[in-house]
């Protein structure tokens, strides 16, 4: 992990191309954001397409009150579950078996959601209407304020490029 109780333990990632990690730099500089804004403390937080669960984690790490991991692939559950146990983070984690898609809209009391979909990933309208946070962070190969259509319902308050990666910021318009 980059920082918090955490900070210096390693996490396992699954094999193989079906996930793609964040980098650690990614991950520092967008929790750093979040912890200048205010929003992680305390918060309730979903990792949308969690993979190994290293955002959501990050996000525990930094003080994260709970955090709802949701994550289709057997192998990555596997990873997932192993390094909430290894952590010592199982009672603070609720972990979703299934499609973000089918499932993001179950949870209701999130108030920031951590979405890092698999790069061909288009369907950001359709996942945004399902949410009540009011912030998601959201990860992709494009810069979101270029979204044709713009994303419904949110505002994008804040993009950074890392390599590849756009990560956004979405506050939900009032």
């Amino acid at each position: 992990m980059v920082a918090g109780e955490l900070r210096g333990r390693r996490i396992d990632a699954p094999e193989g191309t079906k996930t793609r990690p964040t980098t650690d730099k990614a991950r520092e500089a967008t929790f750093n954001a979040l912890g200048s804004l205010g929003v992680v403390v305390g918060a309730r937080m979903v990792d949308a397409f969690a993979g190994s669960g290293a955002l959501g984690i990050e996000a525990l790490s930094r003080g994260a009150a709970h955090c709802t991991f949701i994550e289709r692939d057997r192998d990555a559950l596997e990873v997932l579950r192993g390094n909430l146990a290894t952590l010592g983070l199982e009672d603070r984690s609720t972990v979703v078996r299934g499609d973000v898609m089918s499932n993001i809209g179950l949870v209701r009391d999130a108030t920031v959601v951590l979405a890092d979909p698999p790069y061909e990933f288009k369907k950001w309208n359709a996942l945004l209407a399902q949410i009540d946070a009011d912030l998601v962070v959201a990860e992709s190969d494009r810069d979101m304020t270029l979204e044709n259509p713009p994303i419904a319902g949110f505002e994008v308050t804040r993009v950074k490029r890392y390599g590849r990666a756009y990560v956004s910021f979405l506050q939900r318009l009032a």
